[in-house]
């Protein structure tokens, strides 16, 4: 039972608001007010943010007892439209709702809460990609996961695939009329549940997960194409290369799409580096980021044209001009001065001030290792909130 069902009703009626609408009013940079009702626990660790988002906390639990002045101060105030209330599912938020608009506040409720929130998923062509392979960039709003859909000549390539949006991937490829050859994942991932052997086992494709990566972290399954370093993946007519990009993850490997986009998974984004602690912890992070600047410096011998395309973003993350999260590896020299630090200051700069590691992680691994199994509710439950895969989640340009 929905431990909601016993609210109170309010005697109005509640208007509502989709996720997806509220998510295209905040990307048009209009001005929203939001009323997070959930504990101060579950705010503090993930909630909606953005340039022109007002948000402020009350739990529910507050409203229950009756509201007075002091209660309804801590409402913010809002001069465009009606303040959005937004829980965990919808329930408590309508309720809240409710109460406000009795109290005489123009307000409504987010549907389906930060669930429906966290179901939201973006298809963004990287425009600037030279070809001949079509690059889509899939965006997840509530967590900043980017996965990839590489396509030419009627065959397709999924990089780091989300299990939750498996459906979603084979209704994408059957629109455009392509066939999935491969589902490959860059390294194992800390944050999502990887989509990889769903989508082999719904649709053919070959898994695909490095060499390295299945000797390093001894994964109890079968993967279709065990791939080496410089292997090239064909597409159609469009190349994409393995590069192994060690650091993150001692298996991290990033694919290069026709010489030109680089899918850098978790090691390289487009405001910072990658945390060096998911695989060995404490102990081996200092050594991890050692590995990740040498990694590092070898990529910033590419082409200053190369574009990146990471695994994620956060909200100090500016999107180009095609609303894509990418940018030329020259312009992140030049906006990343971390970059350009040696190697013991670049160490010493990662390891000082990471954010608390992923919700779940250790859980997550195991599953996506093999060794542990889960159902479609639980996969998605356990990788609510944000990523936190980076070294930060601010941005580091001009630390």
């Amino acid at each position: 039972m929905d431990e909601f069902e016993n609210l109170p009703t309010p005697d109005v009626e509640v208007g509502s608001v989709e996720p997806g609408e509220l998510l295209a009013r905040i990307e048009a940079g209009e001005r929203v007010t939001l009323l997070d009702v959930r504990t101060e626990s579950e705010f503090e660790e993930w909630h909606i943010e953005g340039e022109d988002v007002e948000i402020a906390n009350v739990p529910y639990y507050e409203f229950i007892e009756g509201t007075d002045e002091s209660l309804l101060a801590r409402v913010p105030e809002s001069e465009t439209g009606p303040i959005v209330a937004v829980c965990a599912k919808g329930g408590a938020s309508a309720y809240v709702a409710g109460v406000l608009t009795e109290a005489g506040i123009d307000a409504v409720n987010m549907a389906e809460g930060m669930n429906g929130w966290a179901r939201l998923y973006e298809v963004v062509e990287v425009s600037r990609a030279p070809g001949p392979g079509t690059v889509l960039q899939l965006q997840r709003p509530s967590s900043g996961c980017l996965s990839y859909l590489v396509h030419e000549g009627g065959e397709a390539a999924l990089v780091d695939p989300l299990r939750t949006f498996t459906d979603f991937y084979v209704d994408l490829a059957e629109d455009l009329g392509v066939e999935l050859r491969y589902a490959v994942d860059t390294h194992v991932h800390a944050d999502h549940v990887s989509g990889v052997r769903r989508l082999a086992d719904r649709t053919g494709a070959a898994s695909v997960l490095s060499v390295a990566a299945i000797e390093q972290r001894g994964v109890a399954f079968e993967v279709d194409h065990p791939v080496e370093d410089g292997e090239v993946l064909t597409v159609g007519d469009a190349e994409v290369e393995a590069l192994h990009t060690p650091g993150h993850t001692s298996g991290m490997t990033s694919y290069l799409v026709d010489g030109a986009v680089l899918l850098t998974g978790d090691f390289l984004f487009v405001e910072s580096v990658a945390r060096p602690d998911l695989e060995k912890g404490d102990e081996g992070a200092p050594d991890a980021a050692g590995l990740l600047y040498d990694t590092l410096q070898r990529t910033l011998e590419m082409p200053d044209d190369t574009l990146v395309a990471p695994g994620h973003y956060s909200d100090a993350a500016e999107p180009a001009e095609d609303d894509s999260y990418t940018a030329r590896l020259g312009e992140l020299r030049e906006s990343m001065p971390i970059l350009r630090r040696d190697r013991e200051a670049f160490v010493e700069f990662i390891l000082e001030d990471m954010p608390p590691r992923p919700s779940n992680y250790r859980k997550i691994i195991a599953i996506n290792l093999g060794e542990r199994e889960t159902d479609d509710e639980e996969a998605f439950e356990l990788e609510l909130g944000p990523n936190n895969c980076a070294a930060t989640r601010e941005s580091i340009a001009g630390d």
